[in-house]
């Protein structure tokens, strides 16, 4: 078994230049939610190369694509991801805050790595079952609009992952390690108020303010937040104010709200509070209300079957061969953070803070339910609803490196990043290759995902668009 496993290993490495190009390819032309245009033709491009049978515009989306290579066997399905964020443009490698001239948007997450390792993993998988003649089918999703938009979950919605036995993914980090499969279940959505413009000094009786509706919704919400579980977020942004003339009472406001919770039925009824006191606002100012879901994202559901065969294949790889340069490069850019910027990264995974990590040195162990602190979102968790899904850390910065930061876009195509990059396609790679040929495991995963959903079904946080 490892004999085979160390060939497939070999199929990375030998893949391995042409996914760092693609990677650093796409960290130079960040786009933004499902506008990934020249990103998604990237991987379209590299698919081909590979040999992949390519599907673009899948869900009706234009920059989501699907390959595919094989016609027998289980399905084992890489997603990858390619979206960029606002505001986050940097200066490659550069140890100090250096935006790019440009657009502002930067690869603040590390989705450039994020889909190049995985179609790394998903080319090499596909080599490796040419070469040993076992029944398999790899497919390789390019998911756009993670941040925020909830691609995958419109995915989902439309039926993309019909027929896939276990999907396999991974995200940018500090650590070597199984994703712990904890995240919060969100629907982002916007209240527009309609109310009746009027002068504000010679007639203000006449006006229906929905700008006083949009702040009464606000203090309602602002109440609410001692009547919520511990684990639930609520953030709101003004999108429209109704102007900026005092002397005119607004007759149009916009405030989008981010409802989370711990999982989806929870964020369904805390989203229904929040639209009742948006309704309470309209009410009180006889202003009227509209809500529009925007997107929402699912919790992720783990697979504990799937996590500890993964796990396997990291202790098996051993910890990212990083070098000397890489360890001095990371120290560098450890000199632009502060402690608590550090400590944070370990907090989140529930791990001794050591402050001296340089760079990832060990596997990390895996722990079932490690990440109960971290709070975020993503919509891998409406795929893991719908098909078994594992999710892998890679060690691709610095560590304590925060997402969302320059200097995780500074980075994003450095040695460092390539290195742990090829690192955790090798652990997605073998895990997929475990799943093909120990029917065994591949039972036992579907059993547990089986168990889950029979509890709870699963519920789209998205209506759809009929709805």
């Amino acid at each position: 078994m490892h004999a085979n496993t160390d060939r497939l290993w070999d199929l990375v490495d030998t893949h391995a230049p042409a996914a760092a190009a693609l990677a650093d390819a796409v960290w130079a032309v960040p786009e933004l939610n499902f506008a990934e245009i020249r990103s998604c033709a990237l991987h379209a491009r590299a698919l081909h190369a590979a040999g992949f049978r390519v599907t673009p515009g899948i869900a009706g989306l234009p920059t989501a694509l699907l390959g595919e290579a094989g016609i027998d066997g289980p399905v084992i399905a890489f997603l990858g991801e390619y979206d960029a964020l606002p505001g986050l443009s940097q200066q490659a490698d550069a140890t100090t805050h250096h935006p790019l001239p440009g657009d502002g948007n930067g690869h603040g997450c590390g989705h450039n790595l994020l889909g190049a390792a995985s179609l790394l993993a998903a080319t090499a998988l596909k080599d490796w079952l040419a070469e040993t003649g076992l029944p398999g089918q790899v497919r390789y999703y390019g998911c756009p609009a993670e941040e925020g938009g909830a691609g995958k979950g419109i995915m989902v919605r439309a039926g993309s992952f019909a027929g896939v036995d276990a999907a396999i993914t991974w995200h940018p980090g500090s650590f070597a390690m199984v994703f712990p499969p904890t995240s919060l279940a969100s629907q982002r959505v916007d209240f527009t108020f309609t109310g009746r413009s009027a002068h504000a000094a010679a007639a203000p009786h006449l006006g229906r303010s929905a700008l006083d509706a949009a702040e009464l919704m606000n203090i309602g919400v602002n109440y609410l937040r001692e009547h919520m579980p511990p684990t639930a977020r609520v953030h709101y942004a003004y999108l429209d104010t109704g102007g900026n003339a005092p002397n005119v009472v607004p007759a149009r406001a916009v405030v989008a709200y981010s409802i989370r919770a711990a999982d989806l039925p929870e964020m369904l009824a805390l989203a229904a509070r929040v639209r009742t006191i948006a309704e309470g606002a309209a009410m009180m100012t006889d202003t009227t209300v509209t809500c529009t879901v925007v997107s929402g994202m699912a919790n992720l559901l783990g697979n504990q079957p799937l996590e500890e065969a993964m796990q396997i294949q990291f202790e098996r790889l051993g910890p990212p061969p990083f070098t000397t340069a890489d360890r001095a490069y990371a120290e560098t850019m450890r000199a632009t953070l502060d402690a608590q910027q550090i400590a944070t990264v370990f907090r989140a995974l529930n791990l001794p803070v050591k402050p001296d990590m340089a760079l990832c040195d060990t596997v990390i162990p895996y722990v079932p339910d490690r990440g109960r602190s971290m709070m975020g979102s993503t919509d891998v968790g409406d795929v893991s609803w719908v098909v078994p899904t594992v999710q892998a850390l890679g060690a691709t910065s610095a560590v304590g490196t925060p997402l969302h930061s320059w200097q995780m876009t500074a980075q994003g195509c450095s040695t460092l990043a390539h290195t742990g990059m090829v690192h955790v396609a090798k652990a997605m790679a073998a895990t997929g290759a475990e799943l093909i040929r120990n029917m065994a495991l591949l039972d036992r995963v579907r059993a547990a995902h089986a168990g889950q959903v029979a509890q709870q079904p699963y519920i789209s946080p998205m209506p759809s668009p009929a709805a």
